[in-house]
C-alpha cells in the first residue's frame, strides 16, 4: 500500500484501563463515540554539556506527550472506569476527593488520502477532569464538547520489549490483519 500523502479526521477513539506490573494488562478497548479534536505535542527535554568552549555532548529524553482529548461527551462508563465518578443505587452520579485516576490507553484513528493510521498510546494519566459547564441557547442549539488534559509516558513496567514504549502506529505495509484487531486489544510487541 502507498504511503498517506495527507492526513484528517479523526475518530475510533478507545480507551482501555491499564494494570501495570511485571505483565501488563488492559482490558479490552472500550469505544467513546464523539471524537472532537486530539491535540498531543511532544515533550522532549534535552540539555547540551559544554566543554572546550563548545556543545561537547547533548543529552535527549524523550517523555512522551501532553495531549487533550475533545469529545462531544464524555460517557459515564469512561468516567466511573478513569476517574472512579460512577452511579450510585440511585442512579445519581456522585464524585468523591481522594480517588486517584486510573491510567489508560487511548487508541484512535487518523484517515488519510491512502490508507487510515490507527495509533495507540499505552500508558496515559490524565492530569485534569473533564470540564463541567454549558451555555444557554440562543438562536440555534450549539452542542457543547467536553475535554480532558492528560499526558501520554513510556511504560515503566511489563516485558523487556515494552519497557519504554510510548506510542505505536500502523505504517503503510501493516498487515490486514493488523488492522482488523486494532480496537479489539491493545496491540503490543510480541
Amino acid at each position: 500500500m502507498a504511503e498517506n500523502k495527507v492526513r484528517f479526521g479523526l475518530k475510533n477513539v478507545h480507551y482501555a484501563i491499564l494494570t501495570e506490573g511485571s505483565s501488563n494488562a488492559w482490558t479490552t478497548p472500550v469505544a467513546i463515540p464523539g471524537a472532537v479534536s486530539l491535540d498531543l505535542s511532544s515533550n522532549v527535554a534535552s540539555e547540551n554539556f559544554y566543554a572546550d568552549n563548545v556543545a561537547y555532548f547533548r543529552t535527549f529524553a524523550n517523555n512522551g506527550y501532553t495531549g487533550s482529548l475533545e469529545m462531544a461527551r464524555i460517557s459515564e462508563a469512561m468516567l466511573a472506569a478513569i476517574w472512579g465518578i460512577e452511579a450510585d443505587s440511585t442512579g445519581v452520579i456522585r464524585e468523591k476527593t481522594g480517588v486517584d485516576p486510573k491510567p489508560f490507553a487511548l487508541l484512535f484513528q487518523i484517515d488519510g488520502d491512502q490508507n487510515d493510521e490507527l495509533y495507540v498510546l499505552y500508558r496515559c494519566l490524565p492530569s485534569s477532569k473533564p470540564n463541567a459547564g454549558s451555555q444557554t441557547t440562543e438562536d440555534t442549539a450549539t452542542p457543547q464538547t467536553q475535554s480532558f488534559d492528560f499526558s501520554a509516558l513510556p511504560l515503566v513496567t511489563g516485558a523487556a520489549n515494552q519497557q519504554g514504549l510510548i506510542m505505536a502506529k500502523t505504517g503503510s505495509t501493516a498487515s490486514t490483519s493488523v488492522r482488523s484487531s486494532w480496537f479489539s486489544a491493545v496491540n503490543v510487541p510480541a
